[in-house]
């Protein structure tokens, strides 16, 4: 297997604005009349960059300030019209996604102008350039919590130093910046396509400014209401489906090196002979997200063989996702249970995601500034959801939760393949999504996409 392949699956779990420079600490402008320039950004015409100044609390709207990262793509044919893209993560930058240019399809960028920005403590919105790698993947004892919790601690009061938002990063908090910037670009009303972790700040968006909604896309969606052992248990069911997808796709696809084989007996024995079972276990997590069944069944047959790569689990921003979700656990014990919950739901896969998420927000204060609940969104027009059936990330079961909290706020669009992300994998999904940006054309209940 090659090494560095793998580490790269693991670490890979979405014209600018520019204000006119004000020195820190400066009295951030009125939220509801943001200011800004559009400069010049990199070679490609049709993009510019700059920074939108917001305040850093917006409970201290006239406190200390931070430049908010956005890029704006034109309109291939001449447009009024402008859609914003919230990137996933949390982490991903929305202004690498304009610069590429490659997220929506010839009919979206013909018709709207295309903004996306990096989120309040991402990458160029304060985003802390320091150490929050994860290391100890399972705790195995009080010892190893209590170390790790010291760990996260110590990595954080490093980042906080560096990060003007790194108490702030919450998406309550970015949900106030995505408003102002639809005041900044001259938008009446929002249209708005979040993807994954974005679709949490599309969500909260609406249930905030329902008044202010044209149109919001909820792209791999993510569900906000749950307590922290039904995260763990659903993220794990969620890694549990698609490994079982993947087990019957190769049962039927001859191309698949595992073939003919007990796939599952393979790879539960590869898990039971190594130490870093854990970062292993991320692997089918990685690979069917794409999805990339065929490389999996070659990892896991490289690895029967005697392979043996250094597994280096991605990190996390943790200034935003131990905001937005309480990883209150207070002891080894009450980790443990969370453990034996992701076993029960997930045998073969055996580790979720979700624990990887609580081991990174151990020692986080309680109560976090998000804190989950169930929405109350009241839009005049419903909210579009699109999700892949067998998503190993924001499984479909956050879909049918999400869309059942939004009623007839809501209407779900299933995919019936694989793969974290649906838009753009079929002609379907990729009609469904833009006759509803473009015309507001809502798909019947009930509608679904035949996997590609």
């Amino acid at each position: 297997m090659n090494r560095r392949s793998l580490v790269a699956s693991l670490i890979a779990l979405v014209t600018g604005f520019a204000l006119a420079a004000a020195p820190p600490g400066h009295a951030a402008p009125k939220p509801d009349k943001p200011h800004i320039i559009w400069t010049a950004c990199g070679d490609d015409k049709a993009v510019q960059c700059g920074k939108l100044r917001l305040p850093v609390d917006w409970s201290k709207p006239d406190g200390p300030t931070f430049e908010l990262a956005v890029a704006r793509r034109a309109a291939r044919k001449p447009s009024t019209q402008t859609l914003v893209f919230g990137p996933g993560g949390p982490g991903d930058s929305g202004v690498e996604r304009i610069q590429a240019g490659n997220r929506f399809s010839p009919e979206i960028l013909d018709k709207f102008n295309t903004v996306s920005f990096d989120p309040r403590g991402v990458a160029g919105s304060g985003g802390a350039k320091c150490d929050l790698s994860l290391d100890n993947g399972l705790l195995t004892s009080q010892a190893d919590f209590a170390a790790v919790t010291a760990s996260n601690q110590a990595k954080w009061a490093a980042c906080r130093a560096i990060s003007p938002v790194w108490d702030h990063a919450d998406t309550a908090s970015a949900v106030r910046d995505l408003d102002a910037l639809r005041a900044a670009l001259g938008l009446r009303q929002l249209t708005f396509h979040g993807s994954s972790y974005g679709t949490l700040l599309g969500q909260q968006y609406a249930e905030r400014y329902p008044s202010r909604v044209r149109a919001i896309v909820l792209e791999s969606v993510f569900d906000h209401s749950l307590g922290v052992r039904e995260f763990v248990r659903t993220q794990a069911l969620a890694a549990q489906d698609a490994f079982d997808e993947f087990v019957a796709w190769c049962a039927t696809e001859t191309t698949c090196v595992l073939h003919g084989q007990d796939v599952r007996a393979i790879w539960n024995d590869v898990l039971d002979s190594r130490e870093n079972r854990f970062e292993l276990a991320m692997l089918p997590i990685a690979r069917l997200a794409v999805p990339d069944r065929a490389k999996l069944a070659e990892d896991i047959a490289a690895l029967r063989d005697g392979a043996n790569p250094t597994v280096k689990l991605p990190p996390l921003v943790s200034s935003v996702f131990c905001a937005d979700w309480p990883a209150a656990v207070r002891d080894f014990p009450a980790y443990e249970r969370l453990v034996r919950t992701a076993r029960e739901a997930a045998p073969d896969v055996r580790y979720s995601g979700g624990l990887l998420a609580i081991r990174a927000c151990l020692g986080w204060p309680q109560p976090v500034a998000n804190p989950p609940h169930r929405l109350d969104v009241h839009t005049r027009t419903p909210l579009l959801l699109l999700n892949s059936r067998h998503d190993v990330r924001t499984g479909y079961v956050w879909a049918t939760h999400v869309a059942a909290q939004l009623g007839r706020h809501g209407r779900l669009v299933t995919y019936e393949g694989s793969g974290h992300g649906a838009y753009g994998n079929t002609p379907c999904t990729t009609a469904a999504v833009d006759r509803y940006l473009i015309d507001l054309v809502l798909p019947p209940r009930g509608a679904s996409c035949p996997k590609a």
